[in-house]
């Protein structure tokens, strides 16, 4: 019970708080969410390199931080900034020379795992760095909307597929080995979450996804659907990722700052695996 009003409390807060950001405070291309989530993604690469100890790949905690930002914080320099756009390419690139050049300021006790810590640097990096680096990348679209029904989307699959689960989902889970606890109901509640928010704002308000002004409605919903549901597919899968992650690492949760979800990392990784997927998809069909 206590987990259930915790979740329901960040739930409570979290979706206004999106809100605001997103559509109400959209200065300098969405500076603040922006912001938030370089924060974020510096605070799960901390988290992710806390769970890489266990297996003997050890990064600092200043190195995990900058790890995380670069993708996101170039990204946000050039977006929100205007900064040159080769500003991208030259901090990731710095981040994978630093990955692979650390090793050579090993002290020699320390040469034997210096594969480890190239291995470790290339991973934080990439998750949740680059991942988190298309949530940023949907500014250029400059449809706050867009973003906005991306987040519920990602929301409305992690809130509504838990909420099966504990409802019908006691006799159907342990189909996955890495989340003895997800069930098929929560997938499907989870899946339906993904298509009823975006069919739902496009019926409230067409210009979330803005097609032609002689396209029928039919085709809209019919986009909203594939959109909806692939996206959902990949915030579940990005779920079930972390969550193999942490049972190789032997963590329940990737760390406590968060009420009843645990940690960042575990709230922003079907996010960070589902805005890729929602930005090709945009991109091709609007």
């Amino acid at each position: 019970m206590k987990k259930i009003i915790e979740r329901l409390l960040m739930f409570i807060i979290a979706v206004p708080a999106v809100i605001a950001l997103v559509i109400f405070i959209p200065y300098h291309h969405n500076l603040a969410m922006n912001i938030v989530a370089i924060f974020l993604s510096g605070i799960g690469a901390l988290e992710l390199s806390s769970m890489l100890k266990k297996k003997n790949i050890f990064i600092t905690k200043v190195e995990s931080f900058i790890y995380g930002i670069l993708a996101p914080l170039s990204l946000t320099l050039h977006i929100s900034f205007n900064l040159p756009e080769w500003i991208v390419p030259t901090f990731v690139m710095a981040g994978v020379g630093w990955a692979l050049l650390s090793g050579v300021f090993s002290r020699s006790a320390e040469i034997e795992n210096a594969v480890n810590k190239v291995i470790g640097g290339f991973s934080l990096l990439v998750y949740p760095g680059f991942f988190m680096y298309w949530l940023i990348k949907m500014n250029v679209w400059e449809n706050n909307y867009a973003i906005l029904i991306f987040l519920l989307i990602t929301f409305a699959t992690d809130s509504l597929g838990w909420f099966f689960g504990s409802l019908f989902g006691e006799k159907n889970r342990g189909i996955i080995a890495v989340s003895p606890n997800k069930s098929i109901a929560g997938f499907i509640g989870g899946i339906l979450g993904s298509v009823i928010v975006p069919v739902c704002a496009v019926l409230i308000y067409s210009g979330v996804f803005p097609l032609s002004e002689e396209a029928p409605l039919s085709n809209l919903i019919l986009i909203s659907l594939i959109i909806g549901f692939c996206t959902g597919i990949a915030a579940a899968l990005g779920d079930l990722a972390e969550s193999a992650i942490k049972r190789s690492c032997d963590f329940k949760d990737s760390g406590n700052l968060m009420l009843g979800r645990g940690g960042i990392l575990d709230s922003i990784d079907s996010i960070v695996v589902a805005a890729p997927v929602f930005y090709f998809l945009y991109c091709l069909f609007i």
